[in-house]
């Protein structure tokens, strides 16, 4: 009766395991003229309710973070570095193109942001999902033979929705996209 019990369980729990959350697949941090360089893939499926959202035209508003610790034995680590990457992905029903716009700050009316537009929803959110290159410090702010810890998060920004989104996302799961991960970097010879 038990094994019996289990199993049932575990058939009912299987639709919940399927539903796979937000993974990164890649993740590399490399030290280079330019400074300490980032690229990352992230790996998620909206959920219908933020895809019923993005055809009527609601934005929405993703957030890219890294930050780089210096290890320390004797203390807290020491952050060294915090880069941030804001994506604003919009759906324009009258012209049925996709807008990213890409912004190191949060997206508002002014500031300085770079815009790309795409044709279907999947090539703008494998844009939304993939960052090369970007360059979260500088080089002058690793020394060579230290050690240091990247943490790189990923998030969709529920706080820039408008507020009825907002108080609706609330315990909601399908509003929660989010993923993180800790890299070591050793920083090998001089430069």
């Amino acid at each position: 009766m038990r094994l019996l019990a289990a199993c049932l369980l575990l058939a009912l729990a299987a639709p919940v395991l399927a539903d796979a959350p937000a993974e990164i697949v890649q993740l590399q941090v490399e030290r280079g003229e330019e400074g300490v360089l980032l690229s990352a893939a992230v790996r998620f499926e909206l959920p219908q309710v933020i895809e019923d959202a993005l055809l009527k035209g609601i934005p929405m508003f993703f957030v890219m973070e890294s930050v780089l610790y210096r290890d320390r034995w004797y203390w807290y680590d020491r952050e060294v570095a915090h880069a941030t990457r804001h994506m604003r992905l919009s759906y324009q029903p009258l012209t049925r193109r996709w807008r990213l716009t890409i912004s190191p700050t949060v997206i508002g009316n002014s500031g300085v942001a770079l815009g790309q537009t795409f044709d279907t929803d999947e090539e703008a959110l494998a844009a939304v999902q993939r960052v090369s290159r970007w360059k979260i410090a500088e080089a002058s702010d690793v020394v060579a033979g230290e050690r240091y810890n990247v943490e790189f998060r990923f998030r969709l920004d529920v706080s820039q929705l408008a507020r009825p989104f907002q108080i609706g996302a609330v315990g909601q799961a399908d509003w929660n996209i989010s993923v993180s991960r800790n890299h070591r970097l050793t920083i090998d010879g001089p430069r």
